[in-house]
């Protein structure tokens, strides 16, 4: 008994820092204004960005080999936050072009590296699609969503050691009773990682037209999207964990008619024939 009642201490003692430790560290993002539980700096978001980036560029193929497409990505993400609300964000945001020819998928680490798969950029047709993807992307950064869930993974970790230690009188029951911990963790994470999506095709959206693009490309992205995931090819990796885009689609229709009540204003872009002269002939 008294062994059973250390264990449950010392396992009570882990669960308790791990909570203290995730619900004390509070900070309000200066972009969106939102209190998160973040334990990371943004300084510290961007180190370990720029330290996981070329590992996360060699499973894809490492990068495209065209530096004219690159410059290319290059300037359309760089407009989208140096002319949007995105560039008051404390990270150096630097966008790659990945030679993956068949993952259809975009991604952001913490601290502003953003990439796109040359899978995903061969499926696009207008400049304003581009940078709906590349501002729903530098919408997961400005929304320190890397960081949040690295403290959720913190949290999930500290619940899953004190459960295997109170449960360790039995090796058998210890590892079920962890793997259930860890399952319900990544339930939790999936939930909020797909609120986190939603948050930034907000975002996205909010930086792509104040930059200059038609929403219209971000509908019509979701719409490629969705339509990619119908095909014979199967799911593409971008819609695994991302909400399914015939919903997106809908939200996204009322918040264009929202925000533009009297029709998308002209001045806004789609840089169709750009996009077609430099990326289009180069597939």
């Amino acid at each position: 008994m008294s062994q059973l009642l250390i264990r449950l201490a010392i396992g009570a003692i882990f669960a308790v820092f791990g909570m203290f430790n995730y619900f004390t560290n509070v900070s309000e993002n200066p972009i969106t204004g939102e209190k998160q539980r973040v334990q990371l700096s943004p300084q510290q978001e961007i180190i370990i960005g720029r330290q996981s980036a070329p590992k996360m560029a060699a499973q894809h193929g490492n990068l495209y080999p065209d530096r004219a497409l690159q410059d290319y990505i290059d300037g359309v993400g760089n407009k989208v936050v140096q002319r949007s609300t995105a560039q008051n964000s404390p990270y150096p945001f630097e966008f790659h072009l990945l030679r993956d020819p068949q993952t259809v998928n975009a991604f952001a680490l913490p601290g502003g590296q953003v990439f796109i798969t040359a899978a995903l950029l061969s499926k696009l047709n207008s400049e304003a699609q581009l940078a709906g993807v590349l501002g729903h992307e530098v919408g997961h950064v400005i929304g320190r969503h890397g960081a949040e869930h690295l403290a959720k993974q913190q949290l999930g970790s500290a619940l899953v050691n004190a459960v295997g230690i109170a449960a360790s009188d039995r090796p058998e029951n210890s590892r079920q009773a962890a793997i259930l911990a860890q399952a319900v963790n990544q339930m939790v994470n999936l939930k909020y990682g797909r609120d986190d999506e939603l948050e930034s095709d907000l975002l996205g959206f909010q930086f792509m037209t104040e930059a200059g693009y038609n929403p219209v490309g971000i509908v019509e992205l979701m719409k490629i999207l969705n339509s990619a995931s119908s095909g014979a090819g199967g799911q593409p990796e971008f819609m695994s964990t991302h909400p399914n885009p015939a919903n997106r689609i809908e939200q996204l229709i009322a918040l264009i008619n929202q925000e533009y009540p009297n029709g998308i204003p002209g001045q806004l872009e789609e840089g169709k024939d750009r996009f077609t002269q430099i990326v289009n002939s180069r597939f």
